[in-house]
């Protein structure tokens, strides 16, 4: 199947999954909390939510779901079938950007995203209707659809020319540099006493 990658491919590590038998919708959202990440930490968010440790955040399709303190009191939940998937198709992607000859410990997710590929629709055995308002005092016959889903997943460096502003934006923002604070070492005991003789000497 194509890819809707509308960058340049060459310096990109490309990967995807299809008639996946999940919600798009949880894919989406699990798409959305790993766009822009750093490779290591993708996965890490994708086992958080697998061992039901971390919630993800749902911008849309979120009716009736109950909100999340690691949230911030935002709307959220664990799709746990839809992180495997995706971990699944960036791991591919991991694979296939060691045959690219990419440097594997400094790729981003540039491109992730979900979309519903086709539906099937499933009826029930014979003679199972329901009692309504149709034709004959039935309704029609019962039935379940049975969605399939693709996921795309993109990867690069975060210096490649093919890249917009906007993706280099996104992936300082997405990835902030955190500086550790050093503590000043603490002076002994015999420079403080010392340093309070001379400043009591100074003031006679």
């Amino acid at each position: 199947m194509k890819y809707s990658v509308n960058i340049g491919r060459d310096s990109l590590a490309l990967a995807q999954g299809y008639d996946i038998d999940a919600s798009y919708k949880d894919l989406c959202a699990v798409c959305d909390a790993i766009r822009y990440l750093k490779t290591d930490r993708a996965l890490d968010v994708i086992d958080g939510v697998v061992s039901m440790q971390r919630p993800i955040l749902f911008n849309a399709f979120n009716k009736h779901m109950g909100s999340r303190h690691e949230l911030g009191g935002r709307k959220g939940a664990y799709p746990v079938k839809a992180a495997k998937e995706v971990r699944h198709v960036l791991i591919n992607a991991i694979a296939n950007s060691r045959n690219k000859g990419l440097d594997e410990d400094s790729l981003y997710v540039v491109h992730a995203s979900a979309n519903k590929t086709r539906i099937e629709r499933r009826s029930p055995s014979k003679g199972s209707l329901t009692w309504g308002r149709g034709m004959y005092g039935m309704s029609a016959r019962t039935h379940s659809d049975l969605e399939y889903s693709k996921i795309e997943l993109g990867l690069a460096n975060p210096g490649t020319a093919s890249l917009t502003s906007r993706m280099k934006l996104m992936m300082k923002v997405r990835n902030p540099v955190r500086q550790q604070k050093t503590k000043p070492l603490a002076k002994p005991k015999a420079e403080k006493k010392a340093e309070a003789k001379a400043e009591v000497q100074a003031k006679k």
